[in-house]
């Protein structure tokens, strides 16, 4: 039996959306997202990957968005796309240094509400997919209440949680790197990437996903709502 949490999900979010004023945040909260009892391959996903100069929502910024949409397990490439956002700070040396984005680069990039409006007009009935999502949905909580006054409640797809689960049922243990998107990507046999790169961390999980519904359920139906991420005060 399905749980009531997706389902309740669904109902929140066509309240909220009939509070908000006439905008992105609206449209996007008022389209409705996938039935949580869906074949997973049957399903419309949109993997992102943001770049940041830092882990932390409250104090660090957005630099960089990446997105590509799934039909369920088909990698759409011509959805790609990526978006650099202006930022109001200089960014740190030591964050610079991961993901290659430099000042003046970002001082090319568009404003966070035109990334923001974009990226929710391209996840508009998709759940989101992302690894370690909990930094993408924190991220784009913060940028939508600063934005729209609003929680956005993503329903998401966490490539990380689902690696950890499967070794948990397999009793295995494993480094904290060994759960890094390379590290994940290696033990499906699938190609090296350049990281930290928005698009391509998007298209990297996307490719990781497919590669974890196949192995989670072979031949079998595989129900969205059984590899939906459960932030606590989402559900």
């Amino acid at each position: 039996m399905i749980r009531p949490g997706p389902w309740l999900f669904r109902r929140r979010r066509r309240r909220l959306a009939e509070r908000l004023p006439a905008g992105p945040l609206r449209e996007y909260l008022a389209t409705d997202i996938p039935d949580p009892g869906a074949d997973c391959r049957e399903t419309g996903f949109l993997a992102v990957d943001l770049e940041t100069t830092g882990l932390n929502p409250t104090r660090d910024q957005i630099l960089s968005i990446g997105w590509v949409a799934m039909n369920g397990m088909d990698i759409l490439l011509s959805t790609a796309e990526q978006r650099w956002v202006r930022t109001t700070r200089e960014i740190p040396e030591s964050s610079a240094v991961v993901h290659r984005i430099t000042d003046d680069q970002a001082a090319l990039g568009g404003s966070l509400g035109d990334g923001l409006q974009h990226l929710l007009r391209a996840m508009a009935g998709r759940v989101m997919l992302a690894h370690h999502a909990t930094v993408e949905l924190g991220f784009l909580e913060r940028a939508c209440m600063a934005k729209y006054g609003s929680p956005c409640m993503i329903p998401a797809v966490d490539t990380l949680r689902l690696a950890q689960e499967m070794l948990h049922r397999r009793q295995q243990t494993v480094r904290s790197d060994g759960l890094r998107l390379g590290a994940l990507r290696n033990q499906y046999n699938l190609p090296p990437y350049r990281g930290h790169d928005a698009l391509n961390d998007a298209l990297a999980a996307a490719e990781l996903f497919a590669a974890q519904v196949s192995h989670l359920a072979g031949d079998h139906a595989l129900p969205l709502h059984r590899v939906l991420h459960r932030p606590g005060t989402f559900w």
